[in-house]
């Protein structure tokens, strides 16, 4: 299908549809402004995953409930990202308590803009491989550990962790 074809399709669907998506939103986060940020992901989401299949038109029966999956995995994404964040301020919180020199608020400012890059950057890459590496380098798991926990081989949790930091190491260019 031609590329005005799938922007049409889009323009259709957000035209339909956005203002419900809002509303179901809204009523959800119970804020107007976190539902207005996760209706227009949505729709960035499905823009760049039609884009991704570079103008193929794919028939969308459900249209709610296509929108509504969509912005429940960004809800999840958003919420995982606010629980690292928050795990880290209470790490800082908590030595901060021992140390008598802890980060300035622009320092803990930088450090929270920098694991939102992080996890913008660990989006790019498979669920499996994301898991393998949060789980060795955050919560500090062997490749055995990994391996069990996502039933694949230790080889394959060397693939997944070289597969993400080839991935970030791109990103960083």
């Amino acid at each position: 299908m031609a590329e005005s074809g799938v922007r049409e399709q889009l323009h259709e669907l957000y035209r339909d549809h956005h203002a419900w998506l809002f509303d179901w939103l809204r009523r959800r986060l119970g804020c107007r402004h976190n539902a207005a940020d996760v209706a227009q992901d949505t729709f960035e989401r499905l823009l760049a995953s039609r884009n991704a299949l570079q103008g193929q038109r794919i028939p969308i029966d459900e249209p709610r409930a296509y929108l509504t999956t969509t912005a429940r995995r960004l809800l999840i994404d958003r919420a995982r990202r606010e629980q690292v964040e928050r795990a880290y301020l209470e790490a800082l919180h908590a030595r901060a308590q021992d140390v008598a020199g802890y980060p300035s608020p622009e320092q803990i400012m930088e450090a929270v803009q920098a694991l939102a890059h992080i996890c913008a950057v660990l989006e790019g890459v498979s669920a499996r491989a994301r898991a393998a590496f949060l789980l060795h380098y955050l919560d500090g798991w062997t490749h055995a550990d990994v391996a069990t926990h996502l039933g694949v081989s230790a080889k394959m949790v060397q693939k997944y962790l070289v597969q993400v930091l080839l991935h970030c190491h791109s990103q960083s260019r």
